[in-house]
């Protein structure tokens, strides 16, 4: 079986299961496509796709591909890690998986939102520490900050901290909001992708997505459990030139309608529905 031929038999039996995608790719033929290479650690080019595939990896392939089949779980921790952004991220069970759009928004329009390389950055609930960790390398005089409430994925961002050599300026803090950054305010920029589903939405989640930590996705009846404090928190965090970019999903109408005194920047231009917006401090000038 040549590489080419295990991606087509892969995607037809994921189109066969119905399986649900959102987890970094979007279809059967995209799951597929991330599976073998993942396996074979082939390149992702034309030359690539009549290798033959040696025993070894197409007893891999297909015990992978039954697996996803049968317990619903996201790839990627069936393969232990995944990319964001075009880099590698360890990551593991009870950790979320990386595919926020935040760092995606930031590789384009940093140039007009951030015109000056900021030198204090804060990613607050952030997971594996992709966000962070893949902001902090387009910034190389930046300090990082990451925090979050579980400890479990604070160590999952401490391997990932390590693996991208970032680990003498950044700090990992455990903590639940932000009191514990008293100490540590005056952050250029603000980056937050927290718990954001609400009540409605979580109770009809695929199993796909009940695969991941409940609690790293569920934020009360209206999904703003958790960015409501951080919104009250940030004139004491942020530098009055800094930029705060947060990430609500389906929630941001629940968000205009909670807090219409505030200037938010909708971020949406690609038409999606990603909730993603930014707030710029008091001397930040904002691109009209």
């Amino acid at each position: 079986m040549t590489l080419e031929q295990a991606v087509q038999a892969t995607a037809q039996s994921f189109e066969q299961a119905q399986l649900y995608y959102g987890h970094g790719t979007a279809s059967a033929w995209d799951e597929a496509v991330a599976l073998v290479l993942a396996v074979t650690q082939a390149s992702d080019d034309q030359a690539s796709l009549g290798r033959v595939l040696t025993a070894i990896e197409a007893d891999r392939i297909a015990a992978l591909a039954e697996r996803r089949i049968a317990d619903r779980e996201p790839l990627a921790y069936l393969l232990g890690e995944w990319p964001y952004l075009g880099l590698p991220f360890f990551i593991e069970r009870g950790v979320l998986v990386p595919r926020s759009p935040i760092a995606y928004w930031l590789a384009q329009h940093s140039d007009r939102w951030i015109p000056a390389p900021p030198r204090r950055v804060l990613d607050l609930c952030t997971g594996s520490g992709c966000i962070g960790i893949v902001t902090a390398l387009a910034y190389p005089d930046a300090q990082l900050w990451l925090t979050d409430l579980d400890s479990a994925a604070l160590a999952l961002a401490q391997r990932n901290v390590a693996r991208h050599g970032l680990a003498g300026r950044t700090q990992l803090l455990q903590m639940d909001g932000v009191a514990a950054l008293a100490a540590v305010q005056g952050f250029d920029l603000v980056l937050c992708n927290p718990p954001y589903v609400n009540a409605r939405d979580m109770a009809s989640l695929p199993r796909e997505y009940q695969a991941e930590p409940a609690f790293a996705l569920a934020a009360g009846m209206d999904g703003l459990d958790i960015m409501l404090p951080v919104l009250d928190a940030l004139p004491g965090l942020l530098a009055p030139h800094g930029l705060f970019l947060g990430e609500v999903g389906h929630s941001a109408a629940a968000l205009r309608r909670a807090r219409p005194e505030l200037p938010l920047h909708w971020l949406d231009d690609d038409g999606a529905d990603a909730g993603l917006f930014a707030l710029p401090g008091p001397a930040h000038a904002a691109p009209s």
